[in-house]
């Protein structure tokens, strides 16, 4: 038998109203902020996630689905969205069309990471882009929008966390200061961060080796070297979120190594998910565009682990969804009016009742035993004395009051389904 590759996972009939009440929760809140939708391809040239996410990442050197395509063209599935978004904002020249250009999207990313819980190869991201913009109140507008969505599916173990990373040019001073603290702890750093020392000594706190973290628990902090300009744009983060009633932290860890990210950042942790426990992040990428060949343009967005939020979801019971049922399911009683079943299915299908009916020829036992695993909400029985008399015998399956309706009056059908 084959079954599904390691880290991908079917949704299978059952799961689906989770999900999809997951996305009309996205695209509501996104709606009331005035975001609009982008779809971009599954994949794009491997030469856009290099540039923008950066050769060091773990994403960019393990973890990306890569190939070449017939015209030995390297392509890759994308393994995050911004980039993609990106692409398209300046393929498209989006700024010409508006000053602000305020994106948001729901996708499937592939990376070729280790499975475990609330982690997959092929897992689907929620998220936005705010595009033209330095003002600190869109950074604040980006946790609103997810904190929201996260509130509005019901879930309560949440912890905000954010952190500042100034300007490039605080960064490179912190840098500075950062490699002068590790040089001669240097040898005691894991093999990976040795060498991010030398291609980026921020992506050391990405590093989960229990080690590094303790000798970077002495480390001087970003947050206390910053410039005026990134101080105040802070401070006006952290007022704003107090006004919106967010708790929130500093957490002066939360470092984003890559050279295009300004300013902001954050994350949103949930206490329901063990160790994979950051359900969404996000931040100012003020140098990005510029990056990928269009004009200098400040932006920001986040992005979250819908497989990761539902978890957190199911692990809360923070929101249950009523099973899928039917309006009617049709019981033919005489083997011989199959062709009037479908007649009468079809109509009612076109004025959007949901209809089925039995395809296998069984026992109106039988039909009865699939209209009560169908959940119908009422049953048509069709054939029989009725028949004879012109009229078919709808059925009330949750009080079980039957009412005779003549045969081709389906506005009557629908008028008593609707009471």
């Amino acid at each position: 038998m084959i079954k599904s590759v390691t880290g991908t996972k079917d949704i299978l009939p059952s799961n689906i109203p989770r999900w999809k009440y997951l996305e009309k929760i996205v695209e509501q809140v996104f709606s009331d902020f005035n975001y609009k939708e982008i779809r971009t391809p599954v994949f794009e040239e491997t030469a856009l996630f290099a540039r923008s996410i950066g050769e060091e990442t773990d994403i960019v050197g393990k973890e990306m689905y890569t190939f070449n395509d017939k015209s030995d063209t390297s392509l890759t599935l994308k393994p995050e969205m911004t980039a993609a978004v990106v692409r398209a904002y300046v393929e498209h020249s989006l700024g010409t069309q508006q000053s602000l250009v305020k994106l948001f999207y729901i996708s499937p990313m592939f990376r070729q990471e280790r499975p475990q819980a609330g982690r997959f190869r092929q897992f689907h991201q929620f998220g936005a882009e705010a595009i033209g913009s330095p003002s600190p109140l869109l950074d604040v507008e980006m946790i609103q929008i997810s904190y929201e969505i996260l509130k509005s599916l019901g879930l309560k173990d949440l912890s905000v966390k954010i952190n500042s990373l100034g300007t490039p040019e605080t960064r490179e001073r912190y840098k500075k200061l950062l490699k002068k603290f590790l040089k001669d702890k240097k040898n005691k750093l894991s093999e990976d961060s040795r060498r991010r020392f030398d291609t980026n000594v921020l992506r050391i706190f990405d590093s989960k080796v229990e080690s590094d973290q303790k000798i970077l628990n002495d480390a001087p902090k970003l947050i206390d070297n910053l410039d005026e300009e990134s101080k105040n744009d802070f401070e006006i983060v952290k007022e704003q979120l107090n006004k919106s009633n967010i708790p929130f932290e500093m957490d002066p860890s939360l470092v984003r190594g890559l050279d295009y990210y300004t300013k902001l950042t954050f994350e949103i942790i949930s206490g329901s998910v063990g160790s994979q426990n950051a359900l969404c992040g996000g931040g100012r990428y003020d140098l990005l565009i510029e990056n990928l060949g269009g004009k200098p343009t400040p932006a920001t967005g986040f992005a979250a682990g819908i497989e990761r939020i539902l978890l957190a979801c199911e692990n809360e019971s923070s929101f249950s969804i009523n099973e899928s049922e039917i309006d009617i399911y049709i019981v033919r009683i005489d083997k011989e009016l199959e062709a009037f079943v479908i007649d009468l299915a079809l109509k009612l299908r076109t004025r959007n009742i949901k209809v089925d009916f039995d395809y296998l020829q069984r026992s109106v036992k039988a039909q009865m035993r699939e209209a009560n695993k169908s959940k119908a909400r009422f049953a048509i029985f069709m054939g029989g004395e009725e028949y004879q008399q012109g009229k078919l015998n709808l059925k009330n399956m949750q009080n079980g009051k039957e009412v005779l309706i003549p045969l081709n009056s389906h506005e009557e059908i629908i008028n008593q389904i609707k009471v």
